[in-house]
This record gives structure tokens, sequence and C-alpha cells, in this order.
């Protein structure tokens, strides 16, 4: 399928285990994550989408990560958990995208992975607009983050002309909580001073 033309977008929301603001996506990711190692979480809502004749609008998937040194280093454990609601069709097409074998964004991570833990189907529940963004992932992810106000109080601060395969334009926030263990990644945190973005995306083969 990886020859297969698509396009998504949406919104997507992450938080990590490194001290707000996280080093990886203003260093080129050569930098060592605050707490030595990362732990992340990156969730994408599709609002419209295609991969090939396969409709993907509604959808949601995750990107778990661990890494244990600076991210440039490699040696990642990545799973995928795909929307329990996906027909099978729809859950290979969105495992191709979010493990980067169908082109795209995630595509140029592919080196630094030592290892793909897999791909589970889960139900995902994502809820927030304006600064708070939050989801839940039953047993495996729990996250939620609100946006580091500006000079406009009801704006989040934005990271732009960042590398980062999501978005170029992230909004810097902070994640009340972050609790994920899937894949043999387990991480917990409420101490509220964790990086957390949210952005709009747009991605395509």
């Amino acid at each position: 399928m990886a020859n297969v033309q698509w396009q998504i977008s949406g919104d997507y929301m992450e938080a990590c285990s490194c001290d707000s603001v996280c080093p990886c996506p203003t260093s080129g990711l050569a930098a060592r994550p605050t707490k030595g190692a990362c732990d992340a979480g990156l969730v994408f809502h599709v609002e419209r989408g295609q991969y090939g004749a396969t409709k993907l609008d509604g959808l949601s998937f995750a990107v778990l990560l661990h890494t244990p040194g600076a991210m440039i280093e490699g040696n990642w454990t990545v799973g995928v958990i795909v929307d329990e609601r996906a027909s099978a069709s729809q859950r290979e097409a969105l495992t191709t995208i979010a493990s980067g074998q169908g082109g795209g964004p995630m595509a140029a991570l592919g080196p630094l992975v030592g290892r793909f833990a897999g791909v589970e189907a889960k139900p995902i529940k994502l809820e927030g607009t304006g600064m708070k963004r939050s989801v839940s992932i039953p047993g495996v992810l729990d996250i939620a983050v609100e946006g580091i106000a500006g000079a406009k109080q009801d704006e989040p601060i934005f990271l732009d002309n960042v590398g980062h395969p999501a978005a170029s334009r992230l909004a810097l926030a902070k994640a009340s909580r972050g609790h994920m263990h899937a894949f043999g990644i387990d991480w917990d945190d409420t101490s509220g001073r964790n990086n957390g973005h949210f952005a709009p995306f747009s991605w395509r083969s």
C-alpha cells in the first residue's frame, strides 16, 4: 500500500515527559531530553482524509514513543494505536500513514526507530477547544494539556518554523497530566511541568 496517494487533515495534540519547553524540536532533535529519556504520546484526529479510495473522515490514531536519549541518536521504541471504529481497510491505511510506511512526514523518522512495537485498536476519545486539549485511550493513554498564554490571554504562544512531523507551527502548552502504559512504555506524571503542544495538521503522501 506504500504507493497509494493519500491526504489527511485535522487536529493534533501531544504531551511528553520533558519539562516545558521541550528542547527536542528547537534543537533539531539533538538536545538531550530534560529527564535523560523521553516518553511521548502524539494523537491525531482526522477531520477529513482519504487513502486511495478509503475514506478516513472522523477517525483518530496515536503514535506512542520512547527515546532512551537524544532523539537524533535513534533507537526509538514506537507503537501505534488506531481507532477501534475503523474498518479493516481503514486500520491498514492509518497504520501505514502513522508508521511512515506510506511516505509523508512520519517517513522521515523511520531511520530513528529501533523497535516498532506493534499496532493496537482502541477507543480514542479527544476533547477540548480553545486553550485546552485532552485525550483518553482506556488503559493506554491519558493526557491533558493547556496552552501557555501569550500577550493575548486567550491565545497560546506559538513555536513557529519548527521541524516537527505534526506541523511547522505548534502551540506551546503544559501537560496537567500524563499517563502512558503500552508497548513496554510506562510514564506517569501529574506535576504540571511537562511539555505539550497542539495544532491543526495537514499531511499528504
